[in-house]
């Protein structure tokens, strides 16, 4: 029951995730994309961050984590108990937006560490590597914006450590299955 109440509790960001890969694809996105990092390069010749992180990527995170939570709370009014989160908060309109932001933009803050390291070390953006450098980079892009998540999830409600590294190996988890439904559909260029 326990995992049933994290995947309830994680579902909107879930769908967040999936409705901003959707909105990636777009063609309002292919004329709102501006690089987070202006271009700009670091000292070492090389973008901050790449052409794949963009403003209405992460823009559209927050607002598609808000909505999904927002959705997600009329779905819950029938039985709370099955959301960690409603435990602790009413489930009302302004907390689920609250929330459904928040994490939204957790996810996308956390996403962007990974994305700095991996242009210092020559992996263009939105591409994959291969070796033992591509393994690890696979298994980072999967955890990297859970670790932000499971970080707003143990801010509104209290949970032990070990609930905090399930909700990273549960979402790793439904991020690969999710991409690979996504790469299948063609929605993915890459897992």
């Amino acid at each position: 029951m326990m995992i049933l109440k994290m995947y309830v509790t994680m579902f909107p960001v879930i769908l967040a995730g999936i409705m901003n890969m959707l909105f990636v694809k777009t063609k309002l996105y292919s004329k709102i994309k501006f690089p987070i990092d202006g271009g700009k390069k670091f000292r070492d010749g090389k973008r901050f961050l790449g052409e794949n992180k963009t403003w209405a990527g992460f823009f559209g995170m927050i607002l598609s984590g808000a909505l999904s939570q927002f959705l997600w709370g009329f779905v819950c009014l029938k039985i709370p108990e099955i959301c960690y989160i409603y435990f602790y908060f009413d489930n009302t309109p302004l907390f689920n937006l609250a929330a459904g932001a928040a994490m939204g933009l957790a996810y996308v803050l956390f996403e962007l560490p990974n994305s700095f390291i991996k242009r210092r070390l020559d992996i263009p953006s939105g591409k994959t590597v291969g070796g033992a450098k591509g393994c690890i980079f696979f298994l980072i892009d999967q955890v990297d914006s859970l670790f932000g998540v499971a970080a707003v999830y143990a801010a509104l409600y209290p949970m032990p450590f070990w609930q905090y590294i399930l909700y990273i190996l549960l979402g790793a988890v439904t991020h690969i299955w999710i991409n690979s439904i996504l790469y299948a559909a063609k929605i993915r260029r890459n897992l």
